[in-house]
């Protein structure tokens, strides 16, 4: 008698992808990210937010990603891996279940427009019970929270991006 084929198949999930379009050039931007992440990030898109204080996006290769809470609690997000300002960075993203990856990419458009977009990826790492829990909004991968939430965080990015660029807050520039 032969034993039955016990082989696990990991599911296939595909990457979450999200972009925008920031009014606001390449270097401008992609500063904005790194330099004002904590006010920026929508709150209710972090793990302690009513709680959250601040986020701290340490600019470098190997530099932390990571939100700090009112009583000075940390807690990480990941760390990035690849880094390559003004173009893109990608962090080894810890604030999931189990560790995946997210690629941020800067590409300009023009003089005073950038886009820019989100690959999150890595989903197959999850079993079928973490891909449905809740993450920072309700339902988790399986319900399509991450997608929405990195629309939200683009959309703060976008917002500041372009504020401080109309109001001349730009890097270099004096003010």
């Amino acid at each position: 008698m032969t034993k039955p084929d016990r082989t696990v198949v990991k599911l296939r999930r595909p990457p979450v992808r999200q972009d925008t379009l920031v009014r606001s050039d390449i270097e401008h931007t992609f500063d904005v990210f790194c330099r004002t992440i904590g006010l920026w990030w929508p709150r209710r898109i972090s793990a302690g937010q009513e709680e959250l204080a601040d986020v701290t996006f340490e600019a470098r290769l190997g530099g932390r990603v990571y939100e700090t809470w009112h009583d000075g609690r940390e807690v990480g997000w990941g760390t990035i891996s690849a880094w390559s300002p003004p173009s893109g960075f990608t962090i080894d993203w810890t604030a999931t279940p189990e560790p995946t990856e997210v690629e941020l990419t800067f590409t300009s458009l023009g003089p005073a427009l950038t886009r820019v977009a989100v690959e999150h990826r890595g989903w197959e790492a999850l079993s079928a019970e973490q891909a449905a829990e809740d993450c920072a909004l309700p339902g988790g991968y399986n319900s399509g929270a991450y997608a929405q939430g990195w629309a939200m965080i683009l959309g703060g990015l976008a917002a500041l991006a372009a504020a401080e660029r109309a109001l001349g807050r730009v890097p270099g520039s004096g003010s």
